[in-house]
């Protein structure tokens, strides 16, 4: 039979498509498919971005992220400023200037002074700002300070068990057997007021926490395949304490750093109300919180609110991001 001419009635087929990845065989054996054609699988996420993901959807959790970046902005500029012998504050915020306080008693906010001045015609927004840089120093330095003395300890207390478990966690039970800002009181006692010793003692007496945290988690992790594999390539006890195990138990101990920098924050706050924490002329919230505190009477409100309003926010966020943390890093929360 001849093939169909132009005029024929004889339907042509239409020539097959090209099948992209197509075997090209005959044997009738099904097409390639093109990698393109197959969607894309998903990743898995790892674990700071799974934690990530999660925690951006605690909006309550976002708040306090953002005014912990605000707060150590201004922290840090002030003491890039103190360093640098540069004034980054609207006034002087040791500035005595009796004109703006004509009673007595401070000026009430206005344009020139959005916070007011104080009994001593200072501006209360650039001693409300200059205190950041106390509060963040004495939140990141505490906390460092208990940081390295309770991962260093901790660790220690839960690979190795026993007698070593013992003695390092009775030492914990002392310090938590006595209530916290009477044994800060009593160190402070004997140490002497002072910007330093402020430090040393919240570190001191804060190490407690964070090695019975970290030990709990060592507990766990201590017994798992890669440890057993790293012991049996003959590596040493401490490098697999440190090398091994502490990375893969940090999650709750970022979430302790975050309460506890808040914590110090509060602590140096009303070791500074009582007297005995930093000492005039450095402007710190809990100095000023005690100086205003006598002219609220008065009517001289914004002496207490602003440095108040600024304690209470900032130790807000830490704890709100802390929580959130706590619960983006809970494995039985996971989806």
């Amino acid at each position: 039979m001849s093939d169909a001419g132009p005029g024929s009635d004889t339907p042509v087929a239409p020539p097959m498509p090209d099948v992209v990845g197509s075997s090209g065989r005959g044997d009738g054996a099904p097409p390639l498919i093109s990698p393109a054609a197959v969607p894309e699988a998903r990743k898995s996420l790892g674990l700071w971005a799974d934690t990530w993901r999660r925690l951006r959807r605690n909006k309550l959790a976002l708040v306090g992220l953002a005014i912990i970046i605000v707060f150590m902005l201004v922290g840090l500029s002030q003491i890039i400023a103190s360093l640098a012998h540069i004034q980054l504050t609207p006034y002087d915020p040791n500035g005595v200037n009796y004109s703006l306080s004509p009673k007595g008693i401070g000026v009430g906010p206005s344009w020139h002074h959005p916070f007011g001045t104080d009994y001593l015609g200072r501006d209360i927004l650039s001693r409300t700002i200059v205190a950041s840089r106390i509060s963040m120093l004495v939140g990141v330095i505490a906390v460092a300070i208990a940081l390295v003395i309770g991962l260093a300890l901790g660790p220690v207390a839960g690979y190795y068990g026993g007698f070593v478990d013992t003695v390092i966690m009775r030492m914990a039970d002392i310090f938590f057997a006595f209530p916290y800002i009477l044994f800060v009181l009593l160190l402070l006692t004997v140490l002497g007021p002072g910007f330093v010793n402020v430090f040393i003692a919240i570190g001191l007496l804060s190490w407690a926490s964070y090695a019975r945290i970290n030990r709990g988690s060592v507990l766990s992790v201590k017994s798992q395949e890669f440890v057993e594999a790293a012991r049996a390539q003959g590596a040493s006890d401490l490098r697999i304490i440190f090398r091994h195990v502490l990375p893969n138990t940090m999650a709750p101990v970022y979430v302790a750093i975050a309460m506890g920098v808040g914590g110090a924050i509060v602590t140096e706050a009303g070791l500074s109300f009582l007297g005995i924490g930093i000492q005039p002329p450095d402007a710190s919230w809990g100095s000023m919180i005690s100086s205003y505190l006598s002219y609220f009477p008065a009517g001289s409100w914004w002496m207490l609110a602003f440095p108040s309003v600024a304690l209470v926010v900032t130790v807000f966020g830490f704890i709100s991001f802390g929580n959130g943390l706590r619960d983006a890093t809970d494995p039985k929360l996971k989806e």
